[in-house]
């Protein structure tokens, strides 16, 4: 009989904390893509350095994309460690829904990102800087609040299994 896991893996601890720094650096950041954007949709050009930052932004992004793939690949083929027991049911299905969220906004901005920057669909650049950041950043919170009450109110050590395992 395998043993119930208690933690995450090295490489999906890894890939979580990569994908929190891009999604903080894009979130905190997002200078570089917003000048370019003034620009070209102002005169049609932009300056090398607004280009270059603006594709930081960019490749940030895919990163994040193709990390948070990594991460789903992982998720399905390695499991979760189960949630713990002092976790009421309703916690546990904001819990689900909470981690879904992060899975679905971590590939829909980045996919609404490349559609406004490489294709040009104003539309989709609206979504992108709009509702869905306002909305991951709510998710965050949701997640990071979590987290807390986990540690700190239901003393589980939670954290553990996301950071030395």
């Amino acid at each position: 009989m395998a043993s119930e896991t208690v933690s995450y893996s090295v490489s999906q601890r890894i890939l979580h904390w990569l994908v929190v720094a891009l999604v903080f650096f894009n979130l905190l950041l997002p200078e570089g893509m917003e000048d370019w954007n003034r620009a070209f949709s102002q005169t049609g050009t932009a300056t090398a350095e607004q280009v270059a930052s603006a594709n930081l932004h960019a490749y940030a992004g895919i990163a994040i994309l193709i990390l948070t793939l990594c991460r789903i690949g992982l998720r399905l083929t390695m499991k979760a460690p189960a949630l713990p027991t002092e976790e009421p049911p309703l916690f546990r299905l904001a819990a689900k829904v909470t981690h879904g969220a992060l899975y679905v906004l971590t590939i829909a901005l980045p996919f609404s990102g490349m559609a406004a920057y490489y294709f040009g669909i104003e539309q989709a650049g609206e979504v992108h800087g709009g509702p869905l950041k306002l909305l991951l950043w709510l998710v965050i919170a949701a997640h990071v609040l979590g987290v807390l009450v986990h540690q700190f109110y239901w003393k589980t050590n939670i954290l553990r299994r996301m950071t030395v395992g």
